[in-house]
């Protein structure tokens, strides 16, 4: 939800749970198995002025961070994420993207006092999805429970987040490296995630503001190139495969201004060995917002390796296509992506087209292909995009997971 990132983003369909989060805290067993998908809205999910915001922490300043600590949860913040995406091939060059979200949301400040063991005041809600590229098929699956009798939570040390079979844990007592599981029936993944490059703050030194009022804003860092290996299975087949992930890693209380009413968010890994993030938020009136905000990675070999700060000013972004969906909505399909200070022009192309997700909050999140230049050379590349507030009308999930079909746009 936005992916994240800069609102980190996917993060609104973990708050957009709360309708089923509430049902689940309030009851002593678990929601029906068959709901329907994309009832909320980005804006009702992240805005800050339903007066929920009472009582938990909100991100008003720039704060430090340590690690390892910061990879774990944040008890005081209403609302965070575990946002892994990523592109992954076998050794003959089939091509998979992913997608694995855990979200922790807070019904309240403080844990109600219940004698029942499912009494608890965080749920968790989960989002996996795998992009068989060469096959032009995209699985996706949404999980909910509660932080109650074991069934999901987090912890700093030893790392580990869970939502029931769905993990992300340090393999030893180190945080790196990390193993992420996820599985359905129709499809499953085991990655091993190594660190790569460090920790990138987002913002103002981690704090990324939303919005003009002071609150609307989160925390938020990014690791942007690791090294991942392990397996996919799709449809009774295991492949074994080796790519890069993002991870990007949010807390808050309030993000969303009111005029707000969803983003365009990027992760884009080039070939010369550097990384773009940027997510423009746009008003009701589809005008891209002043708060929409961006960092550029330079490769690691750079003499200054510092990250780069884009304001929105300086990022061009202009849509050449857009893909209907079969569902209700129109979601942009292929972009230019120009930075005149960097040197920076890219064409972003969806590797297949339909890559959405029929869920809670109903939004395009998929695997994408890059080329263009930087500084004159030319550049090829990968990456993730996340599409959200395109959609916001019912539509239906089947049984929580659902399979869809779409010709490949680009290798």
């Amino acid at each position: 939800m936005s992916h994240g990132r800069g609102l980190a983003i996917g993060v609104a369909t973990a708050l957009g749970a709360l309708a089923v989060a509430a049902w689940l805290v309030t009851r002593e067993t678990e929601p029906p198995p068959s709901r329907q998908g994309g009832t909320l809205t980005v804006a009702s999910a992240l805005g800050g002025g339903d007066g929920g915001t009472e009582g938990f922490a909100r991100a008003f300043e720039p704060r430090a961070f340590t690690f390892p600590e910061d990879h774990g949860p944040h008890p005081a913040f209403r609302t965070e994420w575990w946002y892994w995406t990523g592109n992954l091939e076998t050794a003959d060059g089939r091509a998979f993207g992913y997608q694995f979200t855990l979200f922790r949301s807070a019904l309240a400040p403080e844990v109600p006092l219940r004698e029942s063991a499912w009494g608890t005041r965080d749920v968790y809600l989960g989002h996996f999805t795998v992009t068989d590229v060469s096959a032009g098929r995209f699985h996706v699956a949404e999980r909910f429970s509660r932080a109650a009798l074991g069934l999901a939570g987090a912890t700093t040390r030893p790392f580990h987040v869970w939502l029931e079979g769905w993990e992300a844990r340090s393999e030893g007592e180190a945080m790196w490296p990390v193993r992420l599981r996820a599985t359905t029936d129709e499809a499953s993944l085991e990655l091993t995630l190594e660190a790569g490059k460090p920790p990138v703050l987002e913002g103002d030194r981690g704090l990324s503001q939303k919005s003009a009022e002071p609150g609307n804003a989160s925390y938020y860092y990014s690791m942007t190139r690791m090294p991942s290996r392990g397996t996919v299975r799709v449809e009774g087949r295991t492949y074994a495969v080796t790519g890069e992930s993002w991870m990007d890693r949010e807390w808050s209380t309030s993000a969303l201004g009111p005029d707000q009413v969803g983003w365009d968010w990027f992760s884009l890994q080039l070939s010369d060995g550097s990384e773009l993030m940027y997510y423009q938020l746009r008003d009701r009136s589809g005008t891209p917002d002043p708060f929409s905000s961006g960092t550029w990675v330079p490769p690691a070999s750079a003499a200054d390796s510092a990250p780069v700060h884009l304001s929105r000013d300086e990022v061009a972004l202009t849509v050449e296509k857009t893909w209907k969906s079969p569902r209700g909505g129109e979601y942009p399909a292929r972009w230019n992506l120009r930075v005149a200070k960097l040197g920076l022009a890219l064409t972003v192309t969806p590797k297949v087209a339909d890559q959405e997700l029929p869920v809670s909050v109903r939004y395009w999140e998929g695997s994408v292909a890059l080329e263009g230049s930087r500084e004159g050379r030319p550049v090829a590349g990968r990456g993730y995009v996340e599409l959200t507030g395109y959609a916001d009308t019912a539509a239906p999930a089947r049984n929580g997971t659902a399979t869809t079909r779409g010709m490949p746009e680009a290798k």
